[in-house]
């Protein structure tokens, strides 16, 4: 299995892990590995960058991670593999990072905290049920035999692993399929195949047409979805995981735009789009941009040349919209804005993220219609599609707006909100 595809299941795994109340204790390995390199995603840029005290604290903070018992743990793991130096003011310098080059380090942060057999029994389950669902005794036997696992062992772990989510199950006992819920939808999955299977001539007509305008526009808001499926449909297609469902949170509220799995499947490795959505986040930004952003406020009607110059290592703007509309963005280290006259100015440190961005929205102007139920309000937040999908096992309480405003602050090194 190649090292990126390894540290991409422990960033996915450990995002599981963290939603999982005794997950970190008993995957302890891919928790550490897995929180390093989200950390390391967040302090790093395409170009070496110096953050200080502040920003990692904000960092940490924007990755849920505790900054007294967790931030030094993950620092610490850092520094032995020679990632980032530390200053004795707190001040942290990270080389280049890119997502590509994170998910390579988080495969050997895993393998430096030594970890137990069901650790990488997890990583072997999540590769093979991408290839193709596996029942569940097969899985036991296999997984076994590759990690010298007692039968007894190598269940409790497979049961384990459908509950805390490294994959997802259908069926009862030795007939449960286990797979990968991102891949097999349609006819794979026996969930996704009985809605399928279900549909009237009617129903189908009314999905190929959703998916023509979805291939077209890139994205669709769920208004529109149920205006062209009716609610019935839509809700089936919502149970069998059909689109990826997202959601973007500004002042105003929680709003759900649709994308195609293969939209950003297509221009990278799933499981690499899994661990970092922040293509999807940047769509949906600047989809914003174009469809309600006027002239005055820093209307997008360009996006070819805006992505091709923050690509480029250009900066945008001045522009009002952009202090408001990337905030969840500049909260993820993607993009950078600095104040400038009466408006802000914007950059991509991410620009690999800029790259999967224009690849989705080139040549698809007639996006007009795709959040066309957003207000004009700043966004604060992106939920991506896994975790619209699954419902997490803990309670998860939002971020206050005060304590958005304060991560901002740090995130711009004490400039203007």
């Amino acid at each position: 299995m190649e090292k990126q595809t390894i540290g991409a299941w422990v960033v996915h795994h450990g995002r599981k892990v963290a939603a999982d109340m005794r997950g970190a204790a008993e995957f302890s390995a891919i928790d550490l590995a897995a929180k390093s390199a989200g950390l390391l995603a967040r302090l790093g840029e395409s170009d070496e960058a110096t953050l200080t005290a502040e920003q990692v604290t904000a960092a940490a903070k924007i990755g849920n991670l505790n900054p007294k018992t967790e931030l030094g743990a993950c620092l610490d793991h850092l520094q032995k593999r020679k990632l980032i130096d530390r200053a004795s003011t707190g001040a942290v310098s990270v080389l280049g990072v890119t997502g590509s080059s994170a998910l390579q380090h988080a495969a050997d942060l895993f393998e430096d905290n030594e970890p137990h057999a069901t650790e990488r029994a997890a990583i072997t389950l999540a590769e093979l049920s991408s290839q193709t669902p596996v029942t569940a005794v097969g899985a036991i036997e296999f997984l076994g035999d590759t990690h010298k696992l007692t039968k007894s062992d190598a269940t409790d772990f497979v049961n384990q692993a459908s509950q805390i989510g490294f994959v997802d199950a259908e069926g009862e006992g030795v007939d449960k399929l286990l797979f990968n819920g991102n891949l097999f939808r349609r006819d794979t999955a026996p969930k996704a195949k009985k809605v399928i299977d279900s549909l009237s001539s009617a129903e189908q007509v009314k999905i190929v047409e959703f998916d023509a305008k979805l291939k077209t526009r890139g994205a669709v808001t769920a208004s529109a979805a149920t205006k062209i499926l009716g609610e019935p449909l839509f809700a089936k297609v919502r149970a069998a995981a059909l689109y990826d469902m997202n959601i973007v949170s500004n002042e105003a509220g929680d709003h759900v735009f649709i994308t195609s799995p293969g939209s950003f499947h297509k221009f990278s490795n799933p499981l690499t789009e899994d661990a970092f959505d922040h293509a999807k986040a940047l769509v949906a930004a600047l989809t914003y941009g174009m469809t309600h952003s006027p002239s005055a406020r820093g209307q997008i009607w360009g996006i070819d040349l805006l992505l091709g110059k923050l690509i480029r290592g250009g900066s945008v703007g001045p522009a009002t919209a952009i202090g408001n509309d990337y905030r969840a963005l500049e909260l993820e280290r993607v993009v950078q804005t600095e104040r400038s006259g009466y408006g802000f100015k914007m950059r991509l440190l991410k620009r690999e993220v800029g790259v999967i961005a224009l690849e989705v929205l080139k040549g698809r102007n007639a996006a007009a219609a795709a959040l066309e139920t957003l207000p004009s309000a700043g966004m604060r937040s992106y939920t991506a599609p896994e975790a619209a999908r699954v419902g997490l096992r803990k309670g998860q309480s939002t971020v206050s707006r005060a304590q958005t405003r304060s991560l901002l602050s740090a995130v711009r090194g004490g400039g203007g909100l």
